[in-house]
């Protein structure tokens, strides 16, 4: 490492480290790699974006940072997490396979043995003394002994292994679980919201919280089937995404509903935003495939709070949720507060 170098590495390292304890970014090597390259600047279009959170949040909520991090500083083979899985599954799916191929095979060949030997026992060579015959099977007797025995302990093996697979194959599908986005939406998944609202809630950050939840859902899975109820959430979350800006985020809560991080607005302009919203949603009208029918009747009710000084995730989650259930109660398909 030359002079220039370890001088530049040791500048960006005095940034970079409180900037993120400013911003509340934990001290993980992801994230201070994240926070080198942005004072290194290395990467302008990284600048652009993260600038761009960091005017609306005032911070960088967990889930972002992330989500920066994988589109601009990790190798591909680390962010492409949907191929790596693929991937995973197919070799276990082949392994597994090869594994019961193989106790199959192993016990006929353990019955083959057995079979073989107790012909051999019967044998009767005229040209050998029946002493010399005997020697001749005891000694295959006892090798077959040992070959069933190897076979048995290689079954356990192998059963073992086939076990071992399926608990990896639970465990890799746990692990998917717990990445960023939720799989049928792809919104930002309860996981990233609970760490975004609280470290949100932590810093004091001006914000307000939206929640969603589609009006008569368990009416239109009972209608026409949950591949339909799948289809209104995905066509609800699709609007939604199309809906963000200014820094705002768009989560799935939950089932049928969804929430939303607004940063830096009032509640009377964040009511203002989630009223387009719900005009949006009842404009929308979805195909059964099963019969081809256009449904038409899709809305969806609104809780709209903003954040106290001091305030926890868990209450305003609570004073939201109490407010979208308000809208249900007077005839769903609004905001509240109205």
């Amino acid at each position: 490492m030359t002079d220039d170098t370890f001088k530049r590495s040791t500048e960006n390292l005095k940034k970079a480290v409180p900037l993120m304890m400013k911003n509340h970014v934990a001290a993980t090597p992801a994230n201070y790699a994240l926070w080198y390259t942005y004072v290194d600047r290395s990467i302008p279009q990284l600048n652009i974006a993260l600038d761009d959170v960091l005017k609306n949040y005032g911070i960088c909520p967990p889930a972002t940072n992330t989500k920066l991090y994988n589109s601009y500083v990790a190798r591909k083979e680390e962010t492409d997490v949907n191929n790596l899985r693929a991937n995973i599954e197919v070799l276990v799916g082949e392994v597994a396979s090869s594994m019961t191929d193989t106790l199959a095979d192993t016990s006929v060949f353990s019955a083959a043995i057995d079979k073989s030997f107790n012909n051999l026992a019967k044998v009767q060579d005229e040209s050998m003394s029946l002493a010399e015959v005997m020697d001749v099977v005891n000694q295959f007797v006892e090798d077959s002994k040992d070959i069933r025995l190897s076979t048995k302990f290689l079954n356990r093996q192998l059963e073992n292994a086939s076990k071992e697979i399926q608990r990896l194959k639970s465990e890799l599908a746990d692990v998917q679980k717990n990445v960023l986005f939720d799989s049928l939406t792809d919104l930002y998944n309860r996981r990233s919201f609970d760490r975004d609202l609280k470290v949100l809630c932590d810093s004091g950050q001006e914000m307000c919280l939206i929640l969603v939840d589609i009006d008569h859902f368990k009416n239109h899975n009972d209608s026409y089937g949950h591949l339909f109820g799948d289809t209104v959430i995905k066509t609800i979350a699709k609007r939604l995404l199309a809906s963000v800006r200014d820094g705002i985020c768009a989560y799935r809560f939950g089932g049928e509903e969804f929430a939303l991080i607004v940063p830096n607005k009032s509640l009377r302009i964040t009511r203002q935003y989630a009223d387009g919203l719900r005009r949006a949603i009842e404009k929308l009208s979805i195909k059964d495939k099963r019969t081809g029918k256009q449904v038409a009747n899709i809305s969806a009710s609104f809780g709209v709070a903003e954040l106290t000084s001091g305030e926890s995730p868990e209450s305003i989650i609570e004073r939201t949720d109490a407010l979208l259930y308000e809208a249900k109660h007077l005839g769903r398909n609004r905001v509240m507060p109205e």
